[in-house]
């Protein structure tokens, strides 16, 4: 068994029993409803309709990453259990939650110096985040060691690529990340956003399409331009929604047609609290390993 530590995130929007598969740990961030404390416990202290339905109800949701403090409490059992540790978080470009692990990594240093703690930023979120670390512990399970993990997370943490769609403009006009004004029209044309995770780890819009059909389309053509190997592709995509699976599945279903050479069937799974409560219902999100990011 390694003696090291995979972690990472609750943001990486996967469910508890696939980190217990996988042996990966992970620490939770917070959100608020109506000024009302939550943990983001990956769904298990209510639904994603429930969730989700008290947005659309009128329920105002903000979010709280970990603080410096709950990294170091979380880090340091670990390191009296005896295990190293590698910690990958929630995009710098999102949350400023880097920086407080980065915090508790100075401090766990100075108190085991000859023992190692790496702390990376995925410049990812969602279902590209729990794709990087399913791949962590394929490579950990494969016999590498913590270095080689290291080596691994520093040479290709930006051929993660992770592009969105969004149905629904509601809540990125509540939440001002599109103004009233666009959002009404957008919403009066239909429009639905394209955008993707960039090599900074910001979510930048890159198309605006008319309807379903057309932001899925052009989804899976974003993904066949940059994912490794065209369509000879053999490794894993993840995708993730908010209470859309039929909209997840129908991607899910063009990429497998596309990609005959997948691993393994694409997963699906429901986007977490911490990154819904900014994007509301009828976001899709797809991970996969492609093409290096640029701005």
């Amino acid at each position: 068994m390694a003696d090291y530590v995979l972690s990472c995130c609750s943001t990486a929007d996967v469910t508890e029993d696939f980190l217990k598969s996988k042996n990966i740990a992970h620490v939770c961030f917070h959100y608020y409803m109506d000024d009302k404390p939550f943990v983001d416990d990956l769904f298990k202290s209510r639904t994603p309709e429930e969730f989700y339905g008290a947005m659309v109800d009128g329920v105002m949701t903000r979010t709280s990453q970990v603080n410096a403090d709950e990294y170091y409490n979380y880090f340091k059992k670990f390191m009296d259990e005896g295990k190293d540790i590698v910690h990958v978080t929630l995009s710098g470009g999102i949350s400023g939650a880097i920086n407080s692990a980065k915090i508790a990594e100075e401090q766990i240093k100075e108190e085991y110096p000859d023992r190692k703690i790496y702390v990376f930023d995925s410049c990812s979120a969602s279902a590209g985040y729990g794709l990087i670390m399913d791949k962590l512990a394929e490579l950990r399970d494969g016999g590498e060691s913590i270095d080689d993990i290291v080596d691994f997370l520093e040479k290709n943490l930006q051929r993660q690529n992770t592009w969105f769609f969004t149905t629904d403009l509601t809540f990125f006009i509540r939440g001002g990340r599109i103004s009233k004004v666009s959002g009404w029209f957008g919403t009066a044309l239909n429009i639905c956003p394209l955008l993707n995770v960039n090599s900074e780890g910001k979510l930048i819009p890159r198309q605006k399409c008319r309807g379903k059909k057309n932001v899925k389309k052009a989804a899976l053509n974003q993904v066949l331009e940059l994912i490794e190997n065209g369509t000879d592709y053999n490794g894993k995509i993840f995708i993730t929604h908010s209470v859309c699976l039929d909209d997840a599945r129908e991607m899910a279903d063009l990429l497998e047609s596309a990609l005959p050479n997948l691993a393994e069937p694409i997963k699906i799974f429901d986007i977490g609290p911490t990154i819904g409560a900014h994007t509301g219902p009828g976001t899709v999100a797809i991970g996969f390993w492609g093409a290096e990011k640029t701005l």
